[in-house]
């Protein structure tokens, strides 16, 4: 199993939309690395903490879960779409997404506090520069981030 961190700006999609929803596809990633990501590394059941960025309080703010196998995001395609990529050929799709499920709300779980905790150093989401929407997570940093998520904020 893996574990990822997956950032959606909420007025996009919200840990709140996923909930009402159960399930929504992951459109509009343009940035390679993160395609890669979905395409070649997220397996179905792999973990994800679902992060609200780009918004006044930035941080975790739920668990889902990977439940689909990478696929073309029709985005790509729709020139009505702000995702839409000219340059993708339909016979050869550029882009890939996956669909996430729904598993709980947590509480909001910020960047500070998450720097702060000595455990979370070496996170990819953490490092500086960092500015990818899709990052993996380590098995150590999964754990200790639901220890984190299941504890009262700081």
């Amino acid at each position: 199993m893996n574990y990822w961190l997956m950032k959606s700006e909420p007025d996009e999609v919200s840990i709140d939309d996923l909930q009402r929803l159960g399930r929504v596809p992951w459109t509009g990633v343009r940035n390679y690395q993160a395609r890669n990501f979905m395409r070649d590394g997220m397996r179905i059941g792999d973990g994800v903490l679902f992060y609200h960025s780009s918004c006044p309080q930035p941080g975790i703010a739920g668990l889902a879960e990977v439940c689909s196998t990478a696929y073309p995001d029709a985005t790509q395609f729709d020139p009505k779409s702000p995702y839409h990529d000219p340059k993708s050929d339909p016979e050869a799709p550029r882009w890939q997404h996956v669909d996430v499920r729904f598993l709980r709300k947590t509480r909001l779980l910020g960047l500070p506090e998450m720097r702060a905790d000595a455990a979370l150093a070496q996170m990819r989401t953490l490092q500086p520069g960092n500015r990818l929407s899709i990052t993996p997570v380590s098995a150590a940093e999964w754990a200790r981030l639901l220890q984190l998520l299941d504890s009262p904020s700081r």
